[in-house]
């Protein structure tokens, strides 16, 4: 039980993060010259970058795909980080970037624990002094078809009613921002006679469906965010939950394979009702980092966010060869059912962005 990944994505990994933390380390010093030539102060005399780099928060599977462009994301804003690793390989090549110190990146740093995420007890120690948590991990198994089976399902859930519960008993922790999926919103029951043709934040899957069409990797989002929110609600914890499409950019295949074959478990049928949805991995990463700074002000409940449909056939036969597969497996044979066709519609996440968060996009 736990994460199975290869040796070769393992090294994957490591060398984004050195790449990584190089970059991070170049903006610090940027902005430190900056800053010495002429300091910015909030309205309290305090100087607003010394006032976020106090800031601590932990990432789980910090040294996944998106846990690394999290992580980026957050060095890059002044936040120290502590990272949730879940092998004895991981942690051993993070202390030799330790030792080395290229885990340091001028007034910020990154650090790693090691915890499991089936262990409430762990968490806690992990979570201690954290003013923020994000959780972004899922479990994979090799077995099965797409890689994530109905008992990795019931695995993922319990991890996350383990993540929310810790996150509500650690005192420091004050924020916890969920990593969902759009799979927990588009898997309706198309016989409903009111069903909506939107698709957005107030749109939930159908557990049944689900069931039926056995579509392992989305039953566990939902009944995992599902468990979260009645966790965070028991608690009193502050959540938000993002819920993004298909998570692509560099190498997504490579580095993130079995989420992104679990993902496509059903796409000619999303492709067909206009539903395959993708997002930039950096793009959500910006979200998320977004997110826990509005929560705060103006961010509650869930977010859906993408930032491309698939709505061409050349589109998806683009996508399958980024995979090495036949197109046929996301677009299919059949003709695109234009009465069938819903709306996915990110507004919400869209409006806050724009409203309170503009600044965001311009330090990316």
């Amino acid at each position: 039980m736990g994460f199975i990944e290869s040796e070769e994505r393992r090294l994957m990994e490591m060398e984004e993060l050195k790449r990584m933390l190089v970059a991070c380390a170049g903006l610090s010093r940027r902005k430190d010259q900056e800053d010495f030539q002429g300091l910015r102060f909030s309205s309290t005399g305090f100087d607003i970058d010394d006032l976020v780099g106090q800031k601590l928060v932990c990432v789980t599977s910090g040294v996944s795909f998106l846990g690394l462009a999290i992580v980026n994301r957050l060095l890059c804003r002044g936040y120290s980080v502590r990272i949730i690793v879940h092998t004895e390989e991981d942690m051993e090549k993070l202390r030799e970037l330790e030792v080395s110190g290229e885990m340091r990146t001028s007034n910020n740093s990154i650090k790693a624990v090691m915890a499991k995420l089936t262990e409430i007890e762990s968490l806690l120690e992990a979570f201690e002094g954290c003013r923020g948590v994000f959780h972004t991990a899922a479990f994979t198994d090799p077995a099965g078809l797409s890689g994530y089976t109905k008992s990795m399902a019931e695995i993922e859930v319990k991890a996350c009613e383990n993540v929310i519960m810790a996150c509500s008993r650690t005192t420091s922790v004050r924020n916890c921002v969920l990593t969902s999926s759009l799979l927990a919103c588009l898997w309706r029951d198309a016989s409903t006679l009111d069903l909506s043709p939107v698709i957005n934040h107030e749109s939930w899957s159908d557990e049944s469906l689900c069931m039926d069409k056995k579509l392992w990797y989305a039953l566990g989002k939902l009944r995992a965010e599902k468990a979260a929110w009645r966790i965070a609600k028991d608690n009193g914890l502050k959540l938000v939950t993002i819920c993004p499409g298909l998570i692509t950019g560099p190498d997504f295949f490579p580095r993130n394979p079995t989420a992104t074959i679990a993902y496509l478990k059903g796409a000619q049928e999303m492709f067909a009702d206009g539903l395959l949805a993708t997002v930039d991995v950096m793009k959500l990463a910006e979200a998320h980092a977004c997110l826990l700074e509005a929560m705060n002000k103006t961010a509650f409940g869930r977010y859906i966010y993408f930032d491309h449909i698939i709505e061409r056939e050349a589109e998806a036969e683009k996508l399958a060869t980024k995979m090495g597969m036949p197109a046929d497996k996301i677009c299919g044979n059949a003709p695109i059912n234009v009465q069938a066709r819903f709306e996915l519609s990110n507004k919400k996440i869209l409006n806050l962005m724009s409203r309170t968060l503009r600044s965001c996009y311009n330090q990316s």
